[in-house]
């Protein structure tokens, strides 16, 4: 299968960044990849499976489905295939809890980790058997706009993204749809593989684990909020071995895009 990701080369350290789940939000840390590559960092931006320009895996009974595992197997598979050698990680939502998975499975493979609410949920609200209101907007999320325009209209004039980067906002309609012969765009990650992302995010045991990771790992958060990955990240930070939280209460959960030279700066201190 393809995984599809983007390559600033420079020369400090071999750095990770991969995003959270949705339209290819991996792509819209671009303003992040270039405040690091000014920081000195080779950046990889890195598609999991069913997002971005990757290839999205079989949903069916019998197929992988959107197994959050499967998405620490994804940065493994592009770190192999670069040869990185000594890289470090940064990744904000699913993007922090998939590098998390990552070097569980392959202990050592980063020298240091960084997440921005990192969707690694404590067994006491990890369930399953209630409402995915996530999950059940993606799935009737609009895919198609007429034009690049109006897509960023759209998003510019309602939250969560009113408050993001211009520059990531725009970086997010380029690279998270598909443009078309005519000018329409249709989204490159499907409003059934998101919805089923969300839906895997509570099953996957990864806090459990959290003790066996032997690298410093920076956890930031941003508001505060009842309900939102801010509020179990302290939690992850104690759980880890090497934890270190950060707090931003000016940011939401999209904080990598409406600060990205802000964050790009906390990467740089965290991980050198």
């Amino acid at each position: 299968d393809y995984l599809s990701g983007l390559d600033w080369i420079h020369a400090k350290a071999n750095l990770a960044l991969i995003g959270p789940p949705g339209t290819g939000k991996s792509h819209t840390l671009i303003g992040l990849g270039h405040a690091a590559v000014a920081a000195g960092y080779r950046v990889v931006s890195i598609d999991v499976r069913g997002h971005g320009r990757s290839d999205a895996p079989d949903l069916g009974p019998d197929g992988p489905g959107m197994s959050w595992a499967g998405t620490g197997d994804d940065v493994l598979a592009a770190i192999d295939a670069l040869d990185l050698q000594d890289p470090v990680g940064a990744g904000h939502s699913m993007g922090g809890a998939s590098l998390l998975i990552a070097e569980l499975a392959r202990p050592g493979t980063f020298g240091a980790l960084w997440g921005f609410e990192p969707i690694v949920m404590p067994p006491s609200i990890a369930t399953v058997d209630r409402p995915n209101p996530l999950a059940d907007g993606a799935r009737h999320r609009r895919a198609e706009f007429p034009s690049a325009e109006a897509a960023f209209a759209n998003f510019a004039a309602k939250a969560p993204f009113d408050v993001l980067d211009p520059d990531a906002l725009a970086a997010y309609v380029r690279h998270g749809f598909e443009e078309h012969s005519d000018g329409t765009l249709s989204l490159r990650c499907r409003p059934e593989v998101e919805a089923a992302t969300y839906e895997m995010g509570p099953r996957h045991p990864t806090f459990e684990r959290l003790g066996a990771v032997p690298i410093p790992v920076t956890v930031l958060r941003g508001q505060d909020t009842p309900y939102s990955p801010a509020a179990f990240a302290p939690a992850v930070a104690d759980a880890l071995p090497h934890g270190v939280l950060e707090e931003h209460p000016e940011l939401g959960h999209f904080g990598p895009l409406q600060d990205p030279a802000a964050m790009a700066a906390s990467i740089s201190a965290a991980l050198g």
